[in-house]
């Protein structure tokens, strides 16, 4: 009887990953998997543990909630929800980024930093601020109730500042390249001053004198296939693949970040991978 091939597409978000640098404070801790709304936590303030599209949607849905918040920002890609009368998505398939193969992907594992409540907006840090969240920088150790916090905070916000306004400049270019009639957008690039907690930022956190009662940790995913007995892994859990076809005869990988272009992941884009999967192993009979 022929082998039939196997496609794993279980995706690339199955772990939730959480650090244990508070493994010994004694207050409530929930993953972003794991959080549901504001009522699901205990009264008082919350912090929010990672700044990505999950832990800045998070954060501002505990404000609105009248909660007071702290959100720890650490290194983000930040973009607009929309620009120029058209949705982010919309710019990155019309310029063809989303078509950038993984060979050109770069050292950088971040994803955009936005959200879809509310109908989409872009994520303002500095907005956050003046809505009444605490922005800290990334949290770096914990001893006797008080969270240490590292000085990078105004780095972490100037890098996404940085990396939004080049992708502004980029649909700038484009649309004068090709012509197009879009409306100028100078509300995109309007700027808050920078909030105290930036200009003067925390060191420390003493989470009793600060009223935090419940901790968010908002720190992404990561692979979980050691269920599949083959040596095809390579030592951190990752499939060795080229464009979704691994190193063994017949075992086949669909849904991963940058499989074979930056869309691999996206539902506008999966399908593509898996009709070139799909030739690839009619090819092979």
């Amino acid at each position: 009887m022929a082998k039939l091939p196997a496609v794993v597409a279980t995706g690339p978000y199955q772990r939730p990953l959480q650090p244990d640098i508070l493994r010994d404070a004694d207050i409530f801790q929930v993953h972003a998997s794991g959080y549901k709304n504001p009522a699901q936590l205990p009264d008082g303030a919350v912090l929010v543990i990672g700044a990505g599209a999950s832990g800045a949607q998070i954060a501002e849905e505990l404000a609105r909630a009248g909660r007071r918040v702290l959100l720890s920002v650490g290194q983000h890609s930040r973009l607009p929800r929309r620009y120029r009368g058209r949705d982010l998505i919309w710019w990155l398939a019309e310029m063809g980024i989303d078509q950038r193969p993984v060979e050109e992907r770069g050292p950088s594992r971040l994803l955009p930093v936005i959200s879809g409540a509310h109908g989409g907006h872009t994520v303002d840090f500095r907005r956050f601020a003046a809505e009444g969240i605490t922005l800290l920088g990334r949290v770096s150790a914990y001893r006797g109730g008080v969270i240490t916090i590292a000085p990078d905070l105004a780095e972490n916000i100037g890098n996404g500042d940085a990396y939004y306004a080049t992708f502004l400049a980029m649909v700038d270019d484009f649309i004068a390249a090709r012509g197009l009639d879009c409306p100028h957008d100078p509300a995109a690039r309007a700027r808050l001053p920078d909030p105290a907690c930036l200009t003067t930022p925390l060191r420390e956190l003493d989470l009793r004198s600060e009223g935090i009662t419940a901790v968010i940790w908002a720190t992404g995913y990561g692979l979980d296939l050691g269920w599949i007995d083959i040596p095809v892994l390579d030592a951190n859990g990752a499939p060795r693949h080229r464009h979704g076809v691994s190193d063994v005869p017949g075992l086949y990988f669909l849904g991963l970040q940058w499989l074979s272009r930056m869309k691999s992941s996206f539902l506008s884009g999966v399908g593509d991978d898996a009709a070139d999967l799909a030739d690839h192993i009619a090819a092979r009979g």
